[in-house]
């Protein structure tokens, strides 16, 4: 059985950010870093080499494969600053609070935003919290 790709690394958040090339999507970085260790009260940790997560969680496939990985996190990527742990899989349905968030993609497991000015950093700050709370009563 294969293991997980994307594990905790001893990796400094700050130095992680601070070494963003870019200078916008840095402070996004920043933003994103206090919103979500302050809606999952959880510190800032590097998973992989490029994204910052905040909590973990075991997850187990019906295949059997197991693992760890954050609850919520980030990427500052380049074209766009990818959100994880929103949902695991997207269902419009399931998140009706998505169609208030703004500018915005979406991916199976993945939330595309190419500027946090595009988006209503209210309605994340929600979503978010919906997210800690599922994981919590998992």
């Amino acid at each position: 059985m294969s293991t997980n790709k994307t594990t905790a690394t001893p990796v400094s958040v700050d130095e992680f950010i601070a070494a963003v090339p870019d200078a916008r999507r840095r402070d996004e970085a920043v933003i994103l870093r206090e919103l979500m260790e302050r809606v999952s009260g959880e510190p800032a940790t590097m998973w992989g080499p490029t994204m910052v997560g905040f909590g973990t969680h075991h997850y187990r496939y019906a295949s059997g494969r197991e693992g760890d990985t954050f609850v919520v996190g980030f990427s500052p990527r380049k074209p766009a600053l990818v959100l994880y742990g929103i949902w695991s899989e997207y269902e419009p349905e399931k998140y009706p609070l998505v169609g208030k968030l703004g500018t915005h993609t979406t991916g199976k497991g993945c939330l595309y935003v190419k500027r946090l000015s595009d988006i209503e950093l209210g309605v994340l700050e929600t979503m978010v919290q919906q997210a800690v709370a599922e994981h919590r009563e998992a």
